[in-house]
């Protein structure tokens, strides 16, 4: 092998090497995200629900619970949705929606009896924004989640009151 070959490798994993280093150590001095523990709120009443427009081409009627929206200290905004299907039927569901990481996570499901089921099965999953049809694609990029940074309560009261942020081109 010639030498300049050698020491040209010989660098280039020298260098790959302290790039990953530098990655390494500037991830090890970050604080882990730890999600706050949330109680479950009271069982949405007819009059605090908000309508919210998904799509023309969902048959399905959204609203928001206005009194369980909040936007916690690890970043998550918290909220009950119920969905009201063309078919009659009614959907209610506890979400969390971390902004900076595009996710979403369904904390528990409503019953007709006004109670909790808490989905065992709950974890961080992706928001699908080429989703048309998706109500927590609306909410992640009308309501909740701003380009200013972390979902403010401000900010989101402000969205709710005028149907939502406009961002260029919608």
């Amino acid at each position: 092998m010639d030498k300049r070959v050698a020491l040209l490798l010989l660098f280039c994993s020298g260098q790959a090497l302290a790039e990953f280093s530098f990655e390494y150590d500037f991830d090890a001095n970050q604080k882990p995200w730890k999600e706050i523990q949330s109680q479950l709120p009271a069982a949405p009443k007819a009059e605090n629900l908000l309508k919210f427009d998904v799509s023309p081409a969902s048959p399905h009627q959204y609203f928001l619970d206005r009194t369980s929206i909040t936007a916690g200290a690890d970043g998550v905004v918290r909220y009950t949705v119920v969905v009201h299907t063309a078919g009659g039927a009614e959907n209610v569901s506890y979400e969390g929606m971390r902004c900076g990481t595009v996710e979403q996570k369904l904390y528990a499901f409503g019953r007709s009896n006004g109670e909790w089921a808490r989905n065992k099965y709950a974890s961080w999953e992706p928001i699908h924004l080429r989703q048309t049809a998706s109500y927590q694609r609306e909410l992640y990029e009308h309501y909740f989640c701003t380009q200013d940074g972390p979902a403010d309560m401000k900010v989101i009261q402000q969205a709710l009151a005028s149907g939502g942020i406009s961002r260029g081109g919608d």
